[in-house]
């Protein structure tokens, strides 16, 4: 993929500001020396930025514009380390919801829809981005936030809300308890529109088999903007990214150099109008790949493919370099196994342990099951782990991201 002049302009510009706003980004470029760039070549050598950096600007040294320009403060977690604070302007925050309108247009959502929300509210960026997307195309929003399903329940039901704005995991709870509760003649859903964490071909086709609905995966992160930064189309050849705002790269992890349109690697992004808090080459971590060619919708903007997981996920288990999407293929391949599965690492007399706990309906014999799934993933990662069948519905769902990898070693 290849930046056009006009993004090149756009990248001019945000330099020039952030080396006036003298913000964290704006020193690194100063001490660099760089004014701005012409070609591409010099964009690839521009200096990334990364979550550590965010992290070291604490509370509001991102800023970009004066504080009286700020509206509003999202923040990440902070479950690993310190938070990250992105300020937004009034532009930031009204660009945010054109763009996540235009992410419900391309999934087929119109004014006449009726979008029940789950995702959380507060400081993630998740909640009121659905909520300010779906305000701006006009359609009627049912922002009920996380958790309290059996409410969830009685308002999807009571209202025939169309469209469901959920994580994988807490769809997935919604669609076994409406199946529990023989519920599905009373709900209406047409389409989810699900984000927030990666998620495997088996817990699409049970959520898109048992809810009835289309889906549809939507992208973003709290750094940038939030959810709303592309969706795939209904022709499903991967999520558009919106290039009148972002310009995306994929790098290899390893060496940061750019990789060739089809290639996998890591997403870089750089905002091309953000006032609050603009980012330049920022390395989000998340691995996936530039679709090459057009898209049958028509569409110009660029694709990229399913987030495949993180250059960051790895775990390193008795010398072997594991990740958890190697895993969760080979559970994928045994059609007697549901989508959930957990991961736990603990080291026990002085050596590594992985457990890796899979669910099954009672019609199999748990202990062969168990011996098959341990050849398969040693013949894949070249060891042996401990695996445990349990039945459906034993292991934890969530409200939220479902926690599938559990690293004792470090508790």
């Amino acid at each position: 993929m290849t930046i056009s002049n006009e993004q090149l302009r756009l990248v001019n510009r945000q330099i020039e500001r952030l080396v006036a706003s003298d913000n964290f980004y704006g020193r690194k470029l100063r001490e660099a020396g760089i004014t701005g760039v012409a070609t591409e070549e010099e964009f690839e050598k521009l200096p990334f930025s990364q979550k550590q950096d965010l992290r070291d600007a604490y509370p509001l040294g991102l800023m970009a514009v004066p504080e009286e320009e700020i509206v509003r403060i999202h923040s990440s977690s902070g479950t690993t380390g310190v938070p990250v604070i992105i300020p937004y302007t009034k532009k930031d925050v009204e660009d945010w919801a054109i763009m996540f309108a235009r992410c419900y247009e391309y999934a087929g959502i119109t004014p006449h829809d009726r979008i029940q929300i789950t995702p959380g509210y507060g400081l993630w960026t998740a909640g009121i981005g659905f909520q300010a997307g779906c305000e701006r195309l006009g359609a009627m929003a049912v922002p009920l936030g996380p958790g309290n399903t059996d409410k969830q329940l009685q308002m999807m039901m009571d209202l025939k809300t169309t469209v469901l704005c959920a994580t994988s995991s807490y769809a997935l709870l919604l669609a076994e308890e409406i199946a529990k509760r023989g519920i599905g003649d009373r709900i209406h859903l047409k389409k989810g529109v699900i984000g927030s964490e990666r998620w495997g071909d088996k817990m699409r086709a049970r959520i898109r088999k048992e809810l009835g609905i289309e889906l549809y995966d939507i992208y973003g992160l709290t750094e940038i903007y939030g959810p709303g930064i592309g969706i795939n189309c209904k022709y499903n050849t991967g999520m558009h990214i919106w290039e009148d705002y972002l310009y995306v790269e994929i790098i290899d992890p390893q060496t940061g150099k750019n990789v060739p349109d089809g290639e996998w690697g890591e997403i870089v992004l750089t905002t091309l109008v953000k006032e609050g808090a603009p980012l330049i080459r920022y390395r989000t971590h998340d691995i996936s790949r530039i679709i090459p060619g057009e898209c049958p919708c028509g569409s110009h903007h660029p694709r990229i493919d399913v987030i495949a997981g993180r250059s960051d996920d790895m775990m390193k288990i008795k010398g072997v370099n594991v990740f958890p999407k190697q895993i969760e293929e080979v559970l994928a391949s045994f059609p007697e196994l549901s989508s959930e599965y957990q991961i736990r690492i603990s080291h026990l007399d002085g050596r590594d342990t992985m457990r890796i706990y899979v669910e099954t309906n009672g019609t199999v014999d748990f202990a062969d099951m168990a011996r098959r799934v341990t050849e398969r993933v040693k013949s894949r990662i070249g060891f042996s782990p401990l695996v445990k069948v349990v039945e459906l519905g034993v292991l934890p769902r969530s409200e939220k991201k479902s926690k599938r990898v559990i690293d004792e070693r470090f508790e």
